[in-house]
């Protein structure tokens, strides 16, 4: 049993613990379909071709990022039904908890280089580099000190 008051058995914490899973993909989802599809957009627009090589190196490496985290996100549906009914949900929760946080960190690669793509086209290089320098700094802030400051104080 939990020690933290929780009278449940190991399958209903597993079957818990998916379930909390799942709520923060759906959330992490939204946001990378929002960015993948801002980033799919914008070959298509007029603009597009006065960036300059930089631009397009990032534009391209962002592409890729978005896609790697969307593979991630998708993932452990994937893996759940793989492993359904196969008495592993235990498993599939520590696994599925992983590929989780890697994907949250490409999310946040992908985060910061829209803020350096979209500040450098928009103000200049300086700009972009100072704009997704912040971005990733909030996000470690946020995503990753904060969560272990509560953890540590828990």
């Amino acid at each position: 049993m939990q020690t933290d008051g929780r009278q449940e058995t190991p399958n209903e914490r597993a079957d818990r613990n998916w379930n909390e899973l799942l709520q923060e993909l759906r959330v992490m989802q939204t946001g990378v379909q929002i960015l993948t599809g801002f980033l799919l957009t914008l070959p298509f627009q007029s603009r597009f071709a006065d960036l300059d090589r930089y631009q397009v190196n990032v534009y391209l490496a962002l592409v890729i990022a978005a896609v790697v985290a969307t593979a991630l996100i998708v993932a452990p549906v994937s893996v759940h039904r793989a492993l359904f009914r196969k008495r592993m949900k235990g498993n599939i929760v520590t696994l599925t908890d992983r590929i989780t946080r890697i994907a949250l960190a490409v999310l946040a690669l992908v985060i910061t280089g829209v803020a350096v793509l979209v500040f450098d086209v928009v103000v200049g290089r300086t700009a972009g580099i100072v704009a997704g320098s912040a971005a990733l700094v909030v996000m470690v802030l946020l995503w990753v000190l904060l969560p272990e400051v509560l953890r540590r104080r828990g």
